[in-house]
């Protein structure tokens, strides 16, 4: 049976994250590995020896839109950073063989907190920033899996310095096929890895959702301008993920 937005809610609460099978067809999976194939580093992008990075990819024209609120994925966003949530980021990889990724991390820590407070099952930390992964190749151990501590969200800290483990627990590859969307929120401890293979680029596409309070990353900030015909194409909810809110309390 499958999981429920409610149920996802629950994993993104207890295990720190959750995967989202089958968002993506192959129609949609092949469009976007084309579109990936288009971009040119503009700003702050970069193409590498083994890695091609782009970002606000979603203002590069209005063919990337529909992955900012993609169906099952947009509905768990605004279930967990409340319904007036937005993007703070839409970014393109491609990782050639032999990347290397990003060791144990977390993305955003809003403060340190006890990891006694943590472990008390009556309160649950309210999160802030989530980042989907849209997988466009089928994820084996060698094809740079992303790598997750299930529950060290509730460490309450950053991994430090040469730390591989929360209580003992080490981080365990996630392995999907081409279409399936992992869900993380920004206190997870969690890691990259290698492209082992010989032949294989691997294509993703990250969305990051934060709650209103939270900045959007929109590089090269002073100078990020809309694109207009971005503007004209999106829906009203698109709109609002962009960052047009209903006037509030800072406005």
């Amino acid at each position: 049976m499958p999981m429920s937005t409610a149920d996802h809610l629950e994993a993104l609460h207890t295990q720190g994250f959750t995967v989202l099978p089958g968002v993506l067809d192959a129609p949609s999976i092949a469009t976007l590995r084309s579109l990936i194939d288009t971009l040119q580093p503009i700003h702050w992008d970069y193409q590498g020896l083994v890695d091609d990075h782009f970002k606000c990819v979603f203002n590069r024209g209005p063919e990337w839109l529909p992955y900012l609120d993609l169906p099952g994925v947009i509905e768990l966003a605004e279930a967990a950073l409340d319904e007036d949530c937005h993007v703070i980021g839409q970014t393109a990889w491609r990782s050639h063989p032999g990347f290397v990724g990003a060791d144990l991390h977390l993305d955003h820590l809003v403060m340190e907190l006890p990891e006694t407070l943590l472990a008390d099952p009556g309160f649950r930390l309210p999160m802030q920033v989530c980042t989907a992964h849209l997988y466009l190749d089928d994820i084996d151990a060698d094809l740079c899996p992303t790598r997750v501590i299930p529950g060290s969200h509730r460490a309450g800290r950053r991994p430090r310095p040469g730390e591989i483990d929360w209580h003992g627990r080490q981080a365990e590859a996630v392995l999907c096929k081409a279409g399936d969307v992992l869900m993380f929120r920004s206190e997870l401890w969690h890691a990259g890895s290698r492209n082992r293979t010989a032949d294989r680029s691997r294509y993703l596409l990250q969305v990051h959702y934060g709650r209103r309070m939270v900045a959007q990353k929109f590089s090269p900030y002073l100078a990020f301008r809309f694109n207009p015909d971005v503007l004209d194409a999106c829906t009203p909810r698109q709109r609002r993920l962009l960052g047009d809110h209903q006037a509030a309390e800072y406005d």
